[in-house]
């Protein structure tokens, strides 16, 4: 019996999406941390590029498969490259990310992330107090790292609840990466913004490798990419929010 298998497809024009997650699964796989889907085929055909997958009989995670998905993704995150970034763009969803690397996580963050994203919003139409706001936070960036310099870990990148799942067995899987090398605090601040991960999660990942004393301080900034993505990719009240973090980051970040 042949293997049942899950099929992605999209335009020839758009078949580097799907290079990029091709690229992303193979990356976690090699980690051996965390498993992710086979890739058993990729192509084209009649206009069209197809990426075909491993299928999983996918669960809701329990409690202890929380706990396993914190010490595997500890684990994962303990895989470090050389620099920040990566040697090839992905995309977070729907939106072109840009990954060039970097020698300085903040600079990093500041212009491949929170920057790209605000300037789309600028395109989108989203201007007035909002971008001057964003602005001045694009300016204090620095002022939420200090002294502290995470290693370059290799990330999921799109780490909610929506990219994960247990199998049968309680083994925890994560899909539809959006892979590059950073902080490893910016996964773990996404598990955050919209739930559904428990509290074995984080207990297991901090028993692997504790945060930094000031993670929380930069929860928001780190989130405040995929807020500003989902802001271009749909609007609505999005950019309430979004102001909203800003404007609470600014409040932090001090004058």
């Amino acid at each position: 019996m042949a293997e049942r298998a899950f099929l992605k497809r999209l335009p020839d024009s758009e078949r580097w999406r799907l290079d990029a997650e091709a690229d992303g699964l193979a990356r976690l796989a090699a980690a051996g941390a965390i498993r992710v889907p086979r890739i058993l085929g990729q192509g084209t055909s009649g206009g069209e590029s197809w990426l075909e997958l491993e299928l999983f009989d996918l669960r809701v995670p329990d409690a202890g498969s929380d706990a396993r998905m914190g010490a595997a993704l500890a684990r994962l995150h303990a895989v470090t490259g050389s620099r920040y970034g990566l040697e090839r763009d992905n995309a977070i969803g729907a939106t072109p990310q840009p990954n060039a690397p970097s020698d300085v996580w903040p600079d990093f963050w500041r212009d491949r992330r929170f920057g790209f994203q605000l300037d789309l919003a600028l395109e989108n139409g989203h201007g007035g107090r909002f971008q001057d706001r964003g602005r001045r936070l694009l300016e204090r960036v620095p002022a939420f790292f200090g002294g502290y310099r995470p290693l370059p870990s290799l990330l999921h990148g799109d780490l909610w609840a929506g990219n994960r799942a247990m199998l049968a067995d309680g083994t925890p899987v994560v899909f539809d990466p959006a892979v590059y090398y950073g902080d490893r605090e910016a996964d773990l601040a996404m598990t955050r913004l919209f739930g559904g991960f428990g509290a074995r999660f984080y207990e297991a990942y901090a028993s692997e490798w504790p945060l930094d004393s000031g993670a929380d301080l930069r929860t928001d900034l780190y989130n405040l990419y995929h807020v500003l993505n989902h802001l271009n990719l749909f609007g609505g009240g999005y950019r309430a929010m979004a102001e909203s973090m800003i404007d609470r980051l600014l409040a932090t970040a001090g004058p």
